[in-house]
């Protein structure tokens, strides 16, 4: 039988001035799920995300991906299996051009350079953003920077895929080739975000997470039709469910 994609134990951080932002969280995603996790500002969202490939590391308890630790000894590998989609894509974009910035990952996994061609090709049509290749990150629009971050970790073509707030900032016609892209980046997906009818439309389970706690974990219909939860987690229902 194989491991979680994606296993959380226990896990507790604390940031240098002793602020407690996660306190316990402990939750498995299954290969194949695609997971919402939800929560508002200062949940622990992004926290426990940045957990997930190795960019913070517990004060106690374990990250497991497909069965290995996310500690320094594995840290190679885990990269190699998660990518990581951060919520402003300024963080993400920092090479000349386009093309460089999404092959900037498969280059240094040291594929021949065919292959990382080939991958950037595939990623840059995928997300819509071919015409897009030579020109500098920086002077893109908000919704084409987005595209942009999703191409570069779909290039890395990663087994679980983590996103902090892919909607957003989008447009409504971004945020729709948005959804229609998400399901391509990768067959395991955590997504962190206020977008609810975003988790409505893609996510069948969702997390929810209040002052560094897992509040909650089951069916996203269930979740939203828990009154009590969502004004104890201080949420709202999707757009779409609240009567006009």
């Amino acid at each position: 039988m194989s491991p979680p994609a994606v296993e959380v134990q226990a896990l507790h951080f604390n940031y240098p001035d002793g602020q407690a932002a996660l306190r316990g969280v402990s939750f498995a995603i299954v290969p194949g799920e695609t997971v919402g996790l939800i929560g508002s500002n200062g949940a622990g969202k992004s926290t426990l995300l940045l957990h997930l490939n190795g960019v913070l590391l517990p004060s106690a308890g374990q990250v497991r991906v497909q069965g290995l630790p996310v500690d320094q000894a594995h840290l190679l590998e885990v990269r190699r299996a998660v990518g990581m989609v951060f919520q402003d894509p300024d963080d993400q974009l920092f090479m000349p051009t386009v093309q460089q910035d999404v092959a900037f990952g498969p280059r240094n996994l040291g594929w021949s350079e065919d292959e990382v061609q080939a991958r950037v090709a595939r990623a840059l049509v995928t997300v819509g953003a071919s015409h897009l290749a030579s020109r500098a990150p920086y002077r893109l629009s908000g919704g084409e920077k987005r595209s942009v971050a999703l191409a570069g970790v779909l290039a890395m073509e990663p087994a679980v895929v983590v996103l902090d707030e892919p909607s957003a900032g989008l447009d409504p016609a971004a945020r729709r080739r948005l959804i229609e892209v998400l399901p391509a980046l990768a067959p395991t997906q955590l997504i962190a975000t206020h977008d609810l009818d975003l988790v409505q439309d893609l996510c069948s389970r969702v997390l929810v997470m209040r002052e560094g706690l897992l509040e909650a974990d089951g069916p996203a219909d269930a979740i939203f039709a828990d009154a009590a939860l969502l004004q104890r987690c201080h949420l709202e229902l999707p757009l779409s469910q609240q009567r006009r």
